[in-house]
C-alpha cells in the first residue's frame, strides 16, 4: 500500500497539471471502487475549478472552488496518470487518446489557465481505493478526523511523541502504525525508521522516554525526507503521475532482507509478524 513518501511524490507530480484547472468533463466508468462514487459526483465536479492538490496523512486532497474537497486514497494498486496535449485547441482538431484501459475507473479531463486540456485518470486494479466529495467546512470532522501530526510538520516533536505514546501497552511497531498516533506512517518507513533509532520494535510504546523518542523522530523525519527525495518505494503496482517508478528500496536498510547482514553490525536481519504485518529488524542493533 502506498505511504507518505508516495503519495506525497503523486501529489507533486499532479499539482502542477491540476492547480487552477477546469474540470470540463468526467467520466465515471463504474460505480464504486472501495466505496461507491458520491451521489451525483460528475456533476458536482464538473465545471469546478481545483484550488490546489494537497496532502493528508495517505489521503490527496483536491479543494474545488464549488466549496467542496475531491479526496481520494490509493489503496493498494491505485495509482493518477496524466495525459498531457491530447486535444488542440483548434475547434474539431483533436489528438485521438489511447481508449481507457479495464482498470481505469475515473477519467477527469481538466483545462489549465493557459489553455492546456489534460486528462487525468485513476485506475485501480485491485479496488481498494476510493473518491470521496465532502464539504470542505466539514473536512475536519470527516474522514480526517482524529489523525495525528504530520510526521514532517514542526508540530512532531519528541516531547509530542511521548505524549501520545503514554501509557500505550502496545508494541512501538504497531503504535506508529496508528494514524491516530502519527498520520501517514506505514510499515516500510516503520521498519526502516526504527533500525535507525536503534530501538526494537517490540518495545513497549510507553517505555519510549525523551531520549529515544528524539532519536526516533529525526530517524522518522530523515527516513521520510529520503524517500520523498527518490520518489518513493516501488515494490509492485506504484508509481508517479508521470509513470516513473520510485528508486527508495534500493536504499532500505532493513525492509525485505530477512536473513541479509545488517548494514550496520553485519547481523542477519530477522523478521516476524506484529498485527499482521511483517516486521524486519536487526536484533543487536535495535535495543
Amino acid at each position: 500500500m502506498p505511504e507518505l513518501p508516495e503519495v506525497e511524490t503523486v501529489r507533486r507530480g499532479l499539482a502542477p497539471a491540476m492547480t487552477g484547472s477546469v474540470i470540463t468533463a468526467v467520466d465515471q466508468r463504474r460505480p464504486d471502487l472501495r466505496f461507491p462514487f458520491p451521489d451525483n459526483f460528475a456533476q458536482r465536479v464538473t465545471g469546478a475549478t481545483v484550488q490546489s492538490v494537497e496532502r493528508r496523512a495517505k489521503f490527496l486532497m483536491f479543494p474545488l472552488d464549488s466549496q467542496e474537497t475531491m479526496i481520494a486514497h490509493l489503496g493498494m494498486t491505485g495509482r493518477f496518470s496524466i495525459v498531457a496535449g491530447h486535444r488542440r485547441l483548434e475547434p474539431g482538431a483533436f489528438y485521438a487518446p489511447d481508449p481507457p484501459g479495464g482498470h481505469d475507473h475515473l477519467i477527469l479531463e481538466v483545462k489549465a489557465p493557459t489553455g492546456l486540456s489534460q486528462r487525468i485518470t485513476f485506475s485501480d486494479p485491485r479496488r481498494f481505493g476510493f473518491i470521496e466529495l465532502l464539504s470542505t467546512a466539514e473536512l475536519a470532522s470527516g474522514r480526517l478526523s482524529g489523525l495525528g501530526p504530520e510526521p514532517l510538520s514542526p508540530t512532531f516533536s519528541p516531547e509530542v511523541l511521548v505524549a501520545r505514546l503514554k501509557g500505550k501497552a502496545t508494541p512501538i511497531k504497531s503504535a506508529l502504525l496508528d494514524q491516530k498516533v502519527v498520520a501517514g506512517l506505514g510499515n516500510i518507513y516503520v521498519c526502516e525508521a526504527l533500525l535507525r533509532a536503534r530501538i526494537s520494535p517490540k518495545r513497549l510504546a510507553r517505555t519510549i522516554g525523551l531520549v529515544r523518542a528524539q532519536r526516533l523522530v529525526a530517524a522518522i523525519k530523515t527516513v521520510l525526507s529520503e524517500a520523498i527525495e527518490a520518489g518513493g518505494s516501488t515494490l509492485r503496482d506504484y508509481a508517479a503521475a508521470d509513470g516513473s517508478e520510485g528508486e527508495f528500496q534500493q536504499r532500505f536498510y532493513v525492509y525485505g532482507r530477512e536473513g541479509e547482514p545488517c548494514l550496520h553490525c553485519a547481523s542477519p536481519v530477522k523478521r516476524m509478524v506484529q498485527s499482521g504485518r511483517s516486521t524486519f529488524y536487526c536484533s543487536s542493533c535495535q535495543r
